[in-house]
């Protein structure tokens, strides 16, 4: 188990991450989507949880094939998998060709332009490098327009580096019932048909947990890698993540009075409350606390669910602890977020977020141990 350099005596959280959890979420994910590769998306430091330990942990389980959306993300990861094909999901980025080509790195070109500029880039240096083409079938984010897309394939042979991938991105796949994704996958399989021998990738999490129609040559699995809920109708993976909050202080709280920030909840009764020394600045969504009109998130401590009770401020949060006995926890002790049946979309759920939300923006004052 490797450490952070957050000593745990000194934080207010400890974050630990089950890498074998990972592992076994992969090789889950393979087994469904097969012969279809299953690749790995790394981006967002993996989802919060470590790109390092979990990068080499993924490829001691098989994976080969790895998604980052940034070229600071793709060099950590080179440096670490000598060997692995790194795909950078976020574009060509100007001036900086150099750098994917130093790194053997493949860009995802998403506009006619980026693919203009990895032309020239290639005629400059007399080197064909290989490249994704990514096409827009509906998110109207990155990518080239199918229109676009038939021209490309027209012109192939004059383009003047490999084509080794062409995807898509699917913009709604975690509700089955949602009719874009049929028309995303119709317009998407004529699209990989102009470019024959280039493997086609359309499936994210929520795809390749879905129809086998939609996994193509292969997935691209992210949040289902992590623990979170990648669909409505499919229940999350293995839980990755355990996040335990310390307990700064237990005080009394009479009846009618108020409890943290704008006097949102009152106690309705003499209250016992644990002071937890984590807070917003440490990812938790301030929207996960509770008020007298709306219940927040919970807690486990000694066992026991515990409701937040108020806002959650920058670095503490309170717990109603008042149905535990008196003897069963004190200072010092920890409560648990995220982990003992309490999800990242539970804790997203009472935020209006999302797991990836969640996930991503676990902070870097915890102590992190992985496992």
């Amino acid at each position: 188990m490797a450490d952070s350099n957050v000593p745990s005596a000194e934080a207010g959280g400890r974050l630990t991450i089950d890498l074998q959890a990972i592992s076994d979420n992969y090789a889950d994910i393979a087994a469904r989507t097969s012969p279809a590769t299953c690749a790995a998306v790394l981006k967002a430091d993996a989802y919060g949880t470590g790109l390092e330990p979990v990068a080499a942990r993924l490829w001691a389980a098989g994976a080969r094939t790895f998604f980052v959306a940034l070229l600071s993300e793709a060099r950590r990861l080179r440096n670490l998998l000598p060997q692995a094909e790194i795909f950078v999901l976020n574009g060509l980025f100007a001036e900086c060709n150099e750098v994917y080509d130093a790194y053997d790195l493949r860009p995802v070109l998403g506009s006619l332009d980026d693919i203009e500029r990895w032309q020239a880039y290639c005629a400059r240096i007399d080197r064909p490098l290989p490249a994704a083409l990514h096409v827009d079938t509906g998110m109207n984010r990155l990518g080239v327009s199918p229109s676009e897309a038939i021209n490309l394939a027209e012109g192939r042979d004059e383009l003047g580096f490999p084509l080794v991938l062409v995807m898509s991105h699917l913009a709604c796949a975690d509700d089955p019932a949602h009719p874009l994704t049929a028309r995303q996958l119709v317009d998407f399989r004529a699209v990989a048909a102009l470019f024959p021998g280039v493997r086609a990738s359309l499936a994210n999490s929520a795809a390749a947990l879905g129809d086998k129609a939609l996994h193509f040559d292969m997935v691209r699995p992210g949040i289902a890698l992590y623990g979170g809920r990648a669909r409505k109708d499919v229940a999350p993976l293995r839980p990755v993540v355990r996040l335990e909050l310390r307990i700064a202080q237990i005080r009394e709280v009479h009846e009618g009075e108020t409890i943290g920030y704008g006097a949102a909840q009152t106690a309705r009764r003499p209250s016992r409350i644990a002071i937890l020394a984590a807070g917003y600045a440490d990812g938790i969504p301030r929207l996960a606390g509770s008020s007298d009109t709306r219940p927040g998130a919970e807690v486990v401590i000694a066992g026991r669910r515990c409701p937040l009770a108020g806002r959650i401020s920058m670095d503490l949060m309170t717990v109603d602890i008042t149905g535990l006995p008196e003897d069963a926890v004190r200072p010092g002790d920890w409560a648990t977020l995220l982990g003992e049946g309490l999800g990242v979309d539970d804790l997203a759920g009472h935020a209006e977020t999302i797991g990836y939300e969640v996930l991503t923006s676990l902070g870097s004052r915890f102590h992190r141990r992985w496992k």
